[in-house]
């Protein structure tokens, strides 16, 4: 038996002891684009999830205190049933079988975003920041890097010149200066579809272990423009300025101007987009999942729209057409 399925195994038989299930039925739910793993156990009519994360890769504790605020705000995440931290093994309640990336379409978009942007607005709100990490310039830097180190280097195998490195360090300090500029709240850090469950009340929530004190655009920009599903700019535009509105109302500090909230977004995007290129990359690279970078297109997409209407970030589309050009990837 390999070491992955002896895994699957200690993480299924000690979720059944804990519920004192004798028999169950177990299926494997996702892998992620981390080392974390989820398998559903059923028994009846009553279902769970159990997390296998290796304690050598993975901080289960995180996740379990992290679930714990949001719980205390009032948001979806998932109730903690067990926790085994030496052994990397979380016992869950179980959220449902249908994660908002796979049934969004026109006709129920503007429902399960606005439920979205509820729960958004409620977590920024009320859910404590003391003692998490903050987003700060050494994280933001650590996060650009990941673009030149894994997805330039590796993918499309181009060496910046002395001068691209000097100009690359100035579009960083822009989008830096940008991320700290705004006020900070609790972020999320991946709040995007693939995250978000229908459930009861909804959404579900969860891949929440790696929230921040941070950005206050960071989270909404991730739902909107997200490594999986594309809306048209124009309505991305608008739930973004809608949401602006509703946190308004509720007293989070977003802009009172919308133009600065859309020019907010847009640089906290590219951020974003840079970050996660480089991650996708290094997810192939390094972890051999290579499906991830097929959504490369997206995210250049996305910064092509940003770079359109925001004359500082020139700078980045240059060093972009200049790198394209030299590129040997497959």
């Amino acid at each position: 038996m390999s070491q992955v399925d002896e895994r699957r195994e200690l993480a299924q038989d000690w979720a059944a002891e804990r519920l004192g299930w004798t028999d169950f039925e177990a299926e494997a739910v996702s892998s992620d684009a981390s080392f974390r793993r989820y398998f559903r156990l059923r028994h009846g009519d009553s279902s769970r999830i159990v997390m296998d994360a290796p304690p050598e890769h993975e901080d289960t504790a995180a996740f379990v205190e992290v679930a714990a605020r949001l719980r205390r705000s009032g948001v979806h995440a998932p109730e903690i049933l067990a926790h085994d931290p030496d052994r990397g093994l979380v016992l869950l309640e179980d959220l449902g079988t249908r994660p908002y990336h796979q049934v969004l379409d026109e006709n129920n978009a503007e429902t399960l975003f606005g439920d979205a942007v509820d729960a958004l607005i409620r977590f920024q709100a009320e859910t404590g920041t003391d003692g998490l990490p903050d987003y700060d310039p050494a994280l933001l830097m650590r996060e650009l890097a990941l673009f030149p180190d894994w997805f330039l280097a590796r993918h499309w195998r181009v060496e910046p010149t002395d001068g691209e490195l000097d100009a690359w360090d100035l579009v960083c300090a822009t989008l830096i200066r940008w991320a700290l500029d705004q006020p900070q709240v609790f972020c999320h850090r991946d709040y995007m579809p693939r995250n978000l469950m229908v459930s009861e009340p909804n959404p579900g929530i969860i891949d929440f272990q790696d929230a921040v004190r941070g950005p206050v655009s960071y989270d909404p920009v991730c739902l909107y423009r997200d490594a999986f599903l594309s809306w048209p700019p124009g309505r991305v535009d608008a739930w973004l300025e809608d949401y602006r509105r509703k946190a308004l109302d509720t007293g989070l500090p977003v802009p009172e101007d919308p133009d600065l909230w859309r020019r907010t977004c847009d640089f906290m995007g590219v951020h974003r987009h840079l970050k996660v290129v480089g991650i996708f990359a290094r997810i192939r690279y390094r972890d051999g999942k290579p499906k991830y970078l097929e959504d490369a297109p997206r995210f250049f997409a996305y910064l092509d729209q940003a770079i359109d209407r925001n004359p500082e970030l020139a700078e980045l589309r240059r060093l972009l057409t200049a790198w394209r050009s030299r590129s040997q990837a497959a």
